[in-house]
């Protein structure tokens, strides 16, 4: 159960990076993609800097953050 409701936070968390980067949404499979591999990015961000943040709410924004900072570095790198 705890991994379908990664995948949903994932999905949620791509999604809303997608709309707040202006990018448009990536697709079903894409914004998973980007919202899983940001909510790993994020939570290794947070750990980093000392942030906890619990619940559902706070594994949607570290995943939020984290795949917001993912778009951002995909961005500059295919720019370069």
């Amino acid at each position: 159960m705890h991994i379908l409701w990664f995948l949903l936070i994932g999905l949620a968390a791509g999604w809303l990076a997608g709309m707040i980067m202006k990018g448009g949404s990536y697709g079903l499979v894409g914004d998973l993609v980007v919202g899983v591999v940001g909510a790993l990015l994020g939570g290794f961000l947070f750990r980093l800097l000392g942030i906890a943040a619990g619940g559902l709410l706070g594994a949607l924004v570290t995943a939020l953050v984290g795949a917001i900072v993912l778009i951002a570095l995909l961005r500059v790198i295919k720019r370069a």
